[in-house]
């Protein structure tokens, strides 16, 4: 058996740095994180290659002494904590003291720093961990890191990195987060020589929302405030109806540390259960305030994860505090439907209203920020794709009549969605939605194989601010959207006007979808990589938009449905997976009703 021994420091820094620094996003999450805790209020970061190459992170923070400045790069050395009872009162974002030596045994390390007692800086180079030189600089108060060659020093680590315009994507992340954490510091993010943003010091959480993630997100938040006993909950969250396809804009702070939280997460999912569809989710900037004692923020390497002491309570607080808002929030939208409707038809007594954006969509009312559903074929998709029949009164007959030749007998609708049918082997339930995404899906997958999409040019453009990250993705991603039907231009940082839909679109949905697509991008969907993998994914997301179901239906429509279903290449499921119909058989009916 290998005698046991004590691993060299530069060997178990570099363990020490698989834990910590993972990817070039976590070295700038560090620094920026010593910056804040040495009071900066500006920061400065640039980055070029994703962070790989180069990253500076630079500050007017309080500085270091040199022997402090050296005494950084030693494993476990910190002012911020001095025992293990301070973890209970910490009111600083860093406290382990493992960055700095992380950090310098796996690149290239220049660190340049003057406190404001002292002549001359002091400036100290680390090359994979060992130290080059210490001598004398000049600077202005403050610290200015400047990290390169990433992983130079262990390999293996950087086949691990994922593509430039990821890692990047995770640095701006970063930033932005830190920037949300502390608007009283004034940001800049550079990447490639290009500024991301330049966001000054802001006066209240809104306006750095407005200033790093756009003024029409800012627009479409309500502020939230609350206060229960030892818990304090405030922010930004979006109005009833405002949704988006994935998490990347549910933002949660635990005293200033972004984080994490399941607790959190799910609170707000559950909180936007009634005011926006399932499977999308709010848009949220949310500071919880809490005891230190209660929250433990040492249960994960990186920091991301911090668990309560009563998860319980913490999140039924945060459900209370955000119905509430929500619930004044469409107080507005309630009056304005009441005043509208009110000439057409008065309300049931006892009948409590809804607004609309938390309403089930219908046909003649539907609240933008919902999918849209659209009759199952538009005049403007040609009637051959995917062996679709046109819904004329001559096809809708002899859709009937085939599915009367293969046994299916109309019965009716069951809560507006599944159709009932009789079989000579017993009943089948049809879900609508299901078989009509199924339909469109392989109509418009046929229909992008095809060539250029046809474009509707819009008489109003629709302006649509995006945030750094976003605006990003979108440009890489132009050309693609634009041949699928798309018209959209570059109007100016972070910003672009739809000009043209496909015309398969309602033209009210097209920042609501575009929004969805550069959520897919954000997710690694729509590789530009493999066209076709694109294609299919955006034709899964448009299916959905691109549906539309009457609450009405005749016996030969639905005949005319279940014909086009059986002309699809996978007609037992649409494109998620879920089944389109089940079937139960006589003998499962007789089981069930233990005949």
């Amino acid at each position: 058996m290998p005698t046991i021994r004590i691993l060299p420091d530069r060997v178990a820094n570099q363990i020490a740095a698989g834990e910590v620094i993972e990817r070039p996003a976590a070295v700038v999450k560090e620094l920026v994180e010593n910056s804040l805790d040495a009071g900066a209020t500006r920061i400065e970061v640039e980055f070029r290659d994703g962070g790989r190459a180069y990253i500076r992170v630079e500050d007017n923070g309080a500085g270091m002494t040199r022997d402090d400045a050296l005494l950084s790069l030693e494993r476990h050395a910190t002012s911020k904590i001095a025992e293990a009872a301070d973890l209970d009162r910490l009111a600083t974002f860093g406290f382990r003291g493992e960055a700095l030596p992380s950090i310098a045994s796996v690149s290239r390390c220049e660190l340049q720093t003057r406190s404001p007692g002292e002549e001359a800086g002091t400036e100290i180079l680390v090359n994979g961990g060992k130290f080059v030189h210490v001598r004398d600089c000049g600077r202005p108060v403050g610290t200015r890191l400047v990290v390169s060659h990433l992983f130079n020093s262990v390999p293996a680590r950087r086949k691990f990195l994922k593509s430039d315009a990821t890692e990047s994507a995770h640095i701006i992340h970063c930033v932005r987060l830190y920037a949300l954490a502390c608007p009283q510091a004034a940001f800049t993010l550079i990447e490639d020589g290009r500024a991301i943003f330049r966001s000054p010091e802001c006066a209240t959480t809104a306006e750095r929302v407005a200033e790093v993630f756009g003024r029409q997100t800012a627009a479409s938040l309500l502020a939230v405030e609350a206060v229960e006993t030892g818990l304090r909950l405030r922010g930004l969250i979006g109005r009833p109806g405002v949704g988006r396809a994935t998490r990347h804009e549910m933002i949660t702070f635990v005293n200033q540390r972004p984080v994490d939280s399941r607790t959190l997460s799910y609170a707000l999912i559950e909180s936007y259960h009634e005011s926006i569809p399932k499977g999308r989710y709010p848009l949220a900037f949310l500071f919880l305030e809490i005891d230190p004692a209660a929250v433990d923020v040492n249960v994960h390497p990186a920091k991301r994860e911090v668990r309560f002491r009563n998860e319980a309570q913490v999140r039924a607080f945060v459900i209370r505090a955000v119905l509430a808002q929500l619930r004044e929030g469409s107080a507005p939208m309630i009056a304005a439907a009441a005043s509208e409707g009110g000439a057409k038809k008065e309300p049931a007594p006892g009948a409590s209203p809804v607004p609309a954006a938390m309403a089930p969509p219908a046909e003649s009312r539907i609240a933008a920020p919902f999918p849209v559903y659209r009759p199952l074929v538009p005049p403007v998709l040609p009637t051959a794709a995917a062996g679709a029949i046109a819904p004329t009164p001559d096809s809708l007959t002899q859709g009937a009549e085939r599915n009367l030749k293969t046994g299916w007998r109309y019965v009716g609708l069951a809560h507006g969605v599944f159709a009932l049918f009789e079989t000579d082997a017993g009943l089948v339930l049809l879900d609508r939605r299901a078989a009509h995404e199924r339909v469109w899906y392989e109509r418009l997958r046929t229909l992008f194989a095809a060539g250029p999409a046809g474009i509707q040019r819009l008489l109003l453009p629709v302006p649509v601010e995006l945030d750094a990250i976003a605006s990003a993705l979108l440009l890489d991603r132009l050309a693609f959207f634009n041949a699928h039907g798309f018209e959209i231009v570059e109007f100016g940082r972070n910003f672009f006007r739809v000009e043209g839909v496909p015309e398969w679109m309602e033209p009210a949905n097209a920042e609501s979808f575009l929004r969805d697509l550069l959520g897919a991008l954000r997710e690694g969907l729509l590789t530009a990589k493999d066209l076709d993998l694109a294609r299919d994914e955006l034709a899964r997301l448009a299916a959905v938009r691109a549906v539309r179901m009457p609450e009405g239906v005749s016996e030969a429509e639905m005949h005319a449905l279940v014909t086009q279903l059986f002309s699809c290449r996978q007609p037992l499921t649409n494109p998620a997976g879920r089944p389109t119909y089940i079937e139960l058989s006589h003998g499962e009916l007789a089981r069930r009703f233990q005949k």
